[in-house]
């Protein structure tokens, strides 16, 4: 199959952004739910993280915020991440650096900022963050191709400039949070390709 069109539909993703400590570094790991290989399985059994075998794992980078009203800005420097193949599914959102596992099949780097727009809303003497949006865009750096499921792919075949992403992240971390981590948020994220 061809290089994706402009704008075409890459992938869907669903992941968490970890940060051990406040104001420490972040990284976001997961799994992917689309991928544009043609009859490759994604899941090893029902679709969950302990049976994907497409995941990924960003290198944790120091995010900065800025605070406009009830718009708090995130803004993350370039940064890069991972896809990797996991042949026999490890993946589980208690140990993130299972996301990292397996065969790593290509390397994103993010081709600028990323600013991150959670909205808030006054609750008593605090304010409650309701939904996180982000939007990046991220150039292949490095493919290298594989073999699964009966065929040989690469993900250059697929996307060879890259990829745009827009996110959503849930308002509330997860709760309790898991041992290890001052925060551990929810997001999924869909991405498409970037034009030749």
């Amino acid at each position: 199959m061809p290089s994706l069109l402009p704008a075409e539909l890459a992938w869907y993703v669903t992941g968490r952004f970890y940060q051990a400590e406040p104001d420490g570094p972040v990284a976001d790991y997961g799994y992917f739910l689309h991928l544009p290989f043609l009859d490759v399985p994604l899941f090893h059994g029902p679709r969950g993280e302990g049976t994907a075998h497409f995941t990924f794992a960003a290198r944790p980078f120091q995010a900065h915020g800025v605070d406009n009203g009830a718009l708090k800005l995130g803004v993350d420097p370039v940064g890069e991440f991972s896809i990797y193949l996991q042949r026999r599914p490890t993946g589980t959102f208690d140990d993130p650096a299972s996301f990292a596992r397996g065969d790593c099949i290509a390397t994103f780097r993010r081709a600028s900022l990323v600013v991150g727009t959670t909205v808030t809303q006054p609750d008593g003497s605090k304010a409650v963050s309701l939904v996180g949006t982000n939007v990046f865009s991220a150039r292949l750096v490095e493919s290298r191709p594989f073999d699964f499921a009966g065929g040989r792919h690469d993900v250059a075949e697929h996307l060879s400039q890259g990829v745009t992403q827009f996110g959503t992240a849930a308002g509330a971390p997860i709760s309790p949070t898991p041992q290890g981590f001052y925060v551990v948020v929810p997001f999924t994220g869909s991405a498409i390709a970037l034009g030749r």
